[in-house]
């Protein structure tokens, strides 16, 4: 198996949480809100009176990812989306700003959107597809059809935005191995530069974990969700994209700059409800509460909480998320930044796993996830965890 391994220069980025959506999904448990029409403009004043308390979070730091995730950013309309990216830019200096994403649901792709988000900056589209089965589509409560994903698409490279990324779930209900395969050969035919693929969870309190337990929908084996996995991972080599990250797929170049600052120890300030922010030491969390997250910063105070991580907790943050990469854990770092007993325990429950061809070591001191390895990643990670 090849690896590869992207170079990462460690900069700042921002991420901006736009919680508004037109429905609710039924698989997802993201912070999220209908109230787009009666507080939209409010909430993007609010965005920018916590960036005018928080910059200096940033340490003076060159900022070169900006990420507009939500929620459905692109539901956002286009003379409030231009408010909150001047307004940044008036408080935080963007004009470094090498990647800008936003999310988007195909049918708000349309030729108009395209143009005004291309004139704000916007240089990558991360579009949630899911799937280019209607009748799933319908299932699951998405909006879009799979004819209107092409649609996006076109419009996106008309309007001269070519770095497009899209989202994939397997494992939903109703689908099986064969039209996963499918939907992994349309969302290749597209040309895409970069694809996200998760397996489904149920999570609690969502809409499709109710139905399950209502026995109204069936879960998909897991053992034909790990078949549509390998399937990812095979077509996907095949036309040269590169496994960067076990979710996650890119052509040569293309790796997501700013997602990769979440599992490269990079600092990022996160901003709006429910957004997080990391400095290297000390996580940031905002409520999940728009009422409350707008009455806070508003009055000039900080809505989120802190969280100073403990040595041990940023050792185990700092393997979890190596692990998931195709750059892995550097031992030796481990080493330096934690100390030999720490660095004797990875190495030595590592050693199993090796031994069971899950795990391999690259230039002598990076701990990589084999492919069949990665299919275990959850229980090899807690076994690398620190136990006192």
């Amino acid at each position: 198996m090849s690896i590869f391994v992207p170079v990462f220069v460690l900069m700042a980025g921002i991420y901006v949480h736009i919680p508004f959506c037109a429905s609710r999904c039924s698989y997802c448990d993201f912070f999220s809100t209908l109230k787009l029409s009666e507080m939209g403009a409010q909430y993007v004043e609010a965005l920018l009176a916590e960036a005018s308390l928080r910059h200096g979070e940033l340490r003076g730091e060159t900022v070169t990812t900006l990420y507009l995730g939500g929620g459905t950013p692109s539901q956002l309309p286009l003379p409030l989306l231009s408010r909150l990216i001047n307004g940044l830019g008036e408080i935080i200096d963007l004009t470094q700003v090498e990647e800008f994403t936003i999310e988007a649901n195909p049918d708000d792709v349309s030729r108009e959107w395209c143009v005004g988000v291309k004139s704000l900056g916007v240089n990558r589209v991360s579009m949630g597809v899911q799937s280019f089965e209607d009748p799933i589509l319908r299932l699951i409560g998405r909006r879009h059809t799979a004819a209107q994903v092409a649609a996006a698409i076109h419009n996106l490279r008309d309007a001269g935005i070519d770095n497009v990324s899209i989202d994939l779930i397997y494992g939903l209900p109703g689908q099986t191995v064969e039209s996963w395969k499918e939907s992994v050969r349309q969302a290749i035919a597209l040309r895409p530069k970069h694809i996200s693929a998760y397996g489904l969870t149920y999570e609690p309190g969502t809409r499709l974990w109710r139905q399950r337990e209502r026995g109204e929908i069936a879960e998909v084996p897991e053992d034909d969700c790990l078949s549509m996995y390998r399937i990812l991972v095979s077509d996907l080599r095949d036309e040269g994209l590169e496994h960067y990250e076990i979710s996650n797929f890119a052509l040569p170049g293309y790796h997501s700059r700013h997602n990769s600052s979440y599992w490269n120890d990079t600092p990022y300030l996160g901003l709006g409800a429910a957004a997080h922010s990391y400095d290297g030491t000390t996580r940031r969390s905002n409520p999940h509460d728009l009422n409350g997250y707008i009455s806070k910063v508003m009055a000039g105070e900080l809505a989120c909480e802190i969280e100073e991580m403990t040595r041990w907790e940023r050792y185990d943050e700092r393997v979890m998320l190596g692990l998931r990469t195709a750059r892995g854990v550097n031992a030796d770092g481990l080493r330096e930044d934690f100390g030999d007993r720490a660095w004797r325990h990875f190495v030595r429950e590592s050693e199993p796993h090796i031994a069971a061809g899950n795990m391999r070591v690259v230039d002598g001191n990076r701990y990589v996830l084999t492919d069949d390895g990665i299919m275990l990643s959850d229980s090899i990670i807690r076994d690398l965890m620190w136990d006192d």
